[in-house]
């Protein structure tokens, strides 16, 4: 079955990098698109960036130029890779599988300032 297993998170100051990854299993991950959404306590949650198969990339507004994502084929991971975090970028981090519609546990990122 399907499975994505999100690491990386946790408590930094503003200004700071972090780097989520999420491991998946049990599809052909080098043909899926892969996204990375987050939830703040209290809101929807909203999509962060997408990687295509091709490795062609998007990103919301809010993390344009702070936030990369890639992803390692070989290992079946994508990675968010979050600088000059903001204490707005506090939330769960969630992987999705988008083909298959597959969601992670989350990974808390909590930003103080």
């Amino acid at each position: 079955q399907v499975q994505l297993v999100e690491s990386g998170g946790g408590l930094v100051q503003a200004g700071d990098s972090l780097r989520l990854s999420c491991a998946a299993s049990g599809f052909t991950f080098s043909r899926s698109t892969m996204s990375w959404y987050r939830q703040a306590p209290g809101k929807e949650r909203d999509l962060v960036a997408t990687i295509f198969s091709h490795y062609g990339t998007s990103f919301a507004n809010t993390v344009k130029g702070r936030f990369t994502i890639s992803r390692d084929n070989a290992k079946n991971t994508v990675y968010l890779q979050m600088n000059s975090l903001k204490p707005e970028d506090t939330a769960v981090y969630y992987c999705h599988a988008v083909q298959r519609d597959s969601w992670g546990q989350g990974t808390q990122v909590t930003v103080s300032s």
